[in-house]
């Protein structure tokens, strides 16, 4: 069980490992709110993978097994716009400040980029401003189809999220001063019955070999 984020290098990773091993993997990705309320509701999985503060509470509640926590990728936040439409500047903090002021409509996403975006916002000063003009994607719903659609001008979401995806042109990662980078993690769920095999996969996916897919998926 994920989140949205990390289906992506979570769908490569589980290939690979079945590759390599023989064993097949699937992995079920959703909004990370379900994600965590289907593990703290009982569904028994083998493996969860959420951003590691999501996690830790997993984790004080009892729900993944001790000592099994393992730091995945860093996935840095990027900005993006509809294919085609104008790319306002994004290469100091304070240009990106004036692309957000210029923006008609911006996206962000729940979880913990989305607060992370909001967290910048009040540093500048512009939570109380921009409140009319920003649009949270539901639970699941990607950032980057809310601009594809024309919903917003302006997207926020992980790279991994918006990278690759028609319609929609990335205009970088966050500015330095402003960069926002989330930690993914993966942890052996405290209901598995195939812990063994739970742990084999973990370490597969954390190993040195597997640093390409990451790239590949914009993370590292």
């Amino acid at each position: 069980m994920s989140s949205m984020a990390t289906r992506q290098l979570l769908a490569a990773l589980g290939a690979a490992f079945a590759s390599a091993t023989g064993q097949a993997v699937h992995f079920e990705s959703v909004g990370g709110v379900d994600a965590a309320r289907r593990v703290r509701d009982g569904e028994a999985f083998d493996i969860v993978v959420l951003a590691s503060d999501a996690l830790d509470g997993l984790a004080a509640e009892g729900h993944v097994l001790p000592g099994s926590i393992a730091p995945m990728a860093r996935s840095p936040m990027a900005v993006a716009v509809r294919a085609g439409a104008g790319r306002p500047d994004i290469g100091s903090e304070q240009a990106l400040k004036q692309a957000v002021l210029a923006a008609g409509r911006i996206g962000y996403s729940t979880g913990p980029s989305g607060a992370a975006l909001l967290g910048l916002l009040e540093r500048w000063g512009l939570a109380a401003a921009l409140q009319d003009r920003l649009l949270q994607a539901r639970p699941g719903i990607p950032v980057a189809q809310l601009i594809a659609a024309g919903e917003v001008e302006l997207g926020f979401q992980q790279l991994s999220e918006l990278m690759h995806v028609d319609q929609v042109d990335v205009l970088g990662t966050l500015p330095a001063g402003a960069g926002i980078t989330t930690v993914f993690s993966a942890a052996v769920c405290a209901r598995t019955e195939r812990a063994a095999e739970a742990r084999a996969l973990l370490d597969f996916m954390r190993s040195p070999e597997t640093a390409g897919l990451r790239q590949r998926c914009g993370m590292r």
